[in-house]
């Protein structure tokens, strides 16, 4: 998948988590969308290599970044860093950010959800080995893919939205 597909699609269920637990829309949102843009480009820059065959330049993924035990860590990294920020800066943890930061170990698992879908798959070591597994094999850069997933992501932003700040529409005054 392309990676503002990613950032939308982990921004979205990101977003939608922590504001099912805190009840803040516009923290998650900013907290979600940081971690987020970071996690996914840490995960998409580490674990892609270049190598040039016949004069071609091919991009391929690693097992550096795409499994997912690995991409846990890799997507949990930028919370962290933003927690001891914020712990430096306030000498306080509080439950909101702490909550943020439990539920950001799901940004690099809804990375390799997405990567599945495509034809390279994600990384799984069978019997010593990596083997690649697929769901789906769409191409990365598949217009109808990629805009269904970030359509997902954006419809979870307005529910996430919905769920702190809910319209009532009464017609009758």
């Amino acid at each position: 998948m392309k990676l503002y597909t990613h950032l939308l699609f982990s921004t979205g269920l990101l977003t939608l988590l922590g504001t099912t637990l805190t009840h803040h829309f516009y923290a998650s949102l900013l907290f979600s969308g940081v971690v987020a843009s970071i996690g996914n480009t840490l995960i998409d820059r580490l674990g892609h290599e270049t190598r040039y065959f016949s004069g071609r330049e091919v991009i391929r993924r690693t097992p550096l970044t795409h499994t997912v035990p690995r991409s846990v860590m890799w997507g949990v990294i930028p919370a962290v860093i933003i927690t001891g920020l914020y712990y430096l800066t306030f000498n306080q943890l509080t439950p909101r950010i702490i909550e943020l930061t439990i539920i950001s170990l799901l940004n690099g698992p809804s990375h390799m959800l997405l990567d599945a879908f495509t034809e390279r798959g994600i990384y799984r070591k069978v019997n010593g080995k990596w083997r690649r597994v697929a769901l789906a094999h769409f191409r990365y850069n598949d217009l109808a893919v990629n805009s269904l997933a970030s359509l997902t992501g954006i419809l979870m932003l307005f529910v996430a939205m919905q769920l702190t700040h809910p319209y009532y529409y009464s017609y009758y005054p």
